[in-house]
């Protein structure tokens, strides 16, 4: 669980409501399902018009990452790969072969069966570099569906308010109810601009971040998989992969 993203949504959600009721606006002055309507549905629908079933697809895998980020632990990568490249310094690299089947990571696993088979170093990075630059992209794609919704939930926000404020101008026979119309009509822009500023724009962000991670860290797997394919020492190996790790 990434705590700190939990505390940011909490922190978020506090500045909204009570700055609402310290304004003097109150917090029930927030609740409109008429505004959530326009705005996350308005938001979900220009979605649907722009992306890719595949890529909103992988956007919606990716959602938990800022919750819950995948595996990226570097440092039991390098272990694993160090200890590989032992095993087939002893037994030769089809000594790897056992090692395959528990190999959770589908990128690793494809990685050490191009080295159980005997994969010319420089292919090996070939055709792995080719599949890593394929994954970027998709992901970064997927990540820039949440980007986009930061981007549209601003102007639904104002068409809610806009539609809030005809239908005030249409019952100005009632003065008594003007002011709270008009209030209500502006809650739509509350929404669209809290929900792209607190949510959609910085999870698209930490998104980003994410994927830069394990983009470095399949770096780091090609690198180590080509020195365990060309026999290297394997204290060359790891010290080589830890400069992969942050500092």
């Amino acid at each position: 669980m990434d705590l700190l993203t939990l505390l940011g949504l909490l922190l978020a959600l506090s500045a909204i409501i009570v700055g609402a009721i310290l304004k003097g606006a109150g917090a029930a002055a927030l609740v409109s399902l008429a505004a959530l309507m326009i705005v996350l549905v308005g938001t979900v629908a220009a979605i649907c018009v722009q992306t890719p079933l595949a890529t909103l697809r992988r956007a919606l895998a990716m959602l938990p990452w800022i919750l819950r980020p995948p595996g990226l632990a570097g440092e039991a990568v390098i272990e694993r790969i160090v200890e590989w490249s032992r095993t087939a310094r002893r037994k030769g690299l089809l000594g790897l072969e056992p090692e395959i089947e528990s190999v959770d990571d589908p990128f690793m696993r494809r990685g050490l069966q191009l080295v159980v088979d005997g994969t010319d170093p420089e292919r090996l990075r070939g055709i792995l570099e080719v599949e890593l630059d394929a994954r970027e992209e998709d992901e970064i794609a997927a990540a820039r569906v949440l980007e986009s919704m930061g981007v549209y939930a601003p102007t639904l926000g104002i068409i809610g308010a806009v539609l809030g404020l005809m239908a005030v101008m249409q019952n100005l026979e009632d003065p008594a109810r003007l002011g709270q119309g008009i209030a209500a009509a502006f809650t739509a822009t509350v929404y669209g601009i809290g929900f792209a500023n607190l949510f959609f724009l910085p999870a698209a962000a930490k998104l980003k971040a994410l994927v830069a991670t394990r983009t470095r860290r399949r770096v780091m797997v090609i690198d180590g998989l080509a020195a365990v394919a060309e026999g290297e020492n394997p204290r060359a190996i790891a010290a080589r992969l830890q400069g992969y790790l942050p500092g």
